[in-house]
């Protein structure tokens, strides 16, 4: 190994010098003292480089909740609704770094997991477009990531699964399957005609098949993702909130805060897996960072097509909290 302070941006040894170094800290456990009178540096200099290693993507560091904090908020969430996982992280006042947090945790889920010949379904949305951001592998896997729902124009990279899924399977190995149709439609007759196509169909049938799926959980408020790209007006989201509806399901399904299916006009309007779908899938991963979420991630859990729940500490805490009270609030009428 060259002396470190020789290394220059301009180096081509300068990556594999960085991953070195962070094995040796990060892994080996040897101190910056160490390492500097390894290589006859300063201490300030070492630190730096492990900085840079961590801002060149060579060091990820995930910040896991206590264990005995998350094991508790786990049995509960197991208990009460039915899941077989809870993913939870610590929490953080920076939406984006919350979400980075979160996708982290999904990531490294899903390198523990994904098997060769495993079929990934995967739905669209800023927390699910994180994890692309975040997935690192060292192992190559032959999966295939399946687009579960159409695209979008509007909404960048986190609104197109085929961005999501190609990124996915170049961290992960294996490849991608694109769904060629738009997620959302005008009516409910040209979805019918579209799923008739054959292409769509086939694409359908095969993330139908998944042995995991990756979705998102949507709220209806203002910084939604419906309300960014305009996919429908302010008064059609007025009336759906009014008749109950808290959110959707991977984009697709509208539900209401006992998990049925709402009944409002935008139902029925989008392509790709339904409720019914999902509950056939053996794993299905819902993503959800954000604190607007919890009456929508409650309204999803209890549809029963959630195997394994992605969110944070706090999420986890007023969810339960949420769905006692509810539950309390019915027993006079039972």
């Amino acid at each position: 190994m060259s002396q470190l302070h020789s290394m220059s941006p301009s180096s081509g040894n300068m990556t594999d010098e960085l991953t070195t170094l962070a094995t040796l800290y990060y892994v080996d456990g040897l101190t910056q003292e160490e390492l500097s009178k390894r290589f006859g540096v300063s201490r300030a200099t070492i630190g730096r480089l492990l900085k840079r290693a961590q801002e060149e993507g060579i060091v990820e560091i995930r910040v896991r909740q206590s264990p005995k904090v998350a094991d508790e908020l786990e049995r509960a969430l197991i208990s009460r609704f039915g899941v077989m996982r809870a993913l939870l992280t610590p929490d953080h006042t920076d939406p984006e770094k919350q979400r980075g947090m979160l996708a982290s945790l999904v990531a490294g889920f899903l390198d523990k997991n994904l098997q060769d010949g495993m079929i990934v379904a995967v739905g669209m949305g800023r927390n699910i477009n994180a994890v692309s951001d975040h997935a690192i592998s060292t192992v190559a896997r032959d999966c295939s990531f399946v687009c579960a729902i159409g695209g979008s124009s509007q909404g960048g990279e986190a609104m197109n699964p085929d961005h999501i899924c190609r990124r996915l399977a170049a961290q992960f190995g294996g490849e991608s399957e694109t769904l060629y149709a738009p997620a959302l439609v005008g009516d409910r007759a040209t979805v019918e005609q579209l799923v008739k196509n054959g292409t769509v169909r086939q694409t359908l049938d095969k993330a139908r098949r998944a042995d995991l799926a990756l979705v998102g959980v949507g709220d209806m408020s203002a910084d939604s993702n419906m309300v960014r790209m305009g996919w429908f007006t302010p008064s059609e989201l007025a009336e759906a909130k009014r008749i109950g509806t808290v959110g959707d399901l991977m984009g697709y399904d509208f539900l209401d805060i006992h998990g049925r299916t709402a009944a409002t006009p935008i139902q029925g309007r989008v392509v790709g897996l339904s409720v019914a779908d999902l509950r056939r899938i053996p794993n299905v991963i819902a993503m959800a960072s954000e604190p607007s979420k919890v009456t929508a991630i409650l309204g999803a859990l209890r549809t029963g097509a959630i195997n394994t729940l992605a969110t944070s500490v706090s999420n986890a805490t007023t969810l339960l909290q949420m769905d006692e009270a509810i539950s309390l609030g019915r027993q006079p009428a039972d």
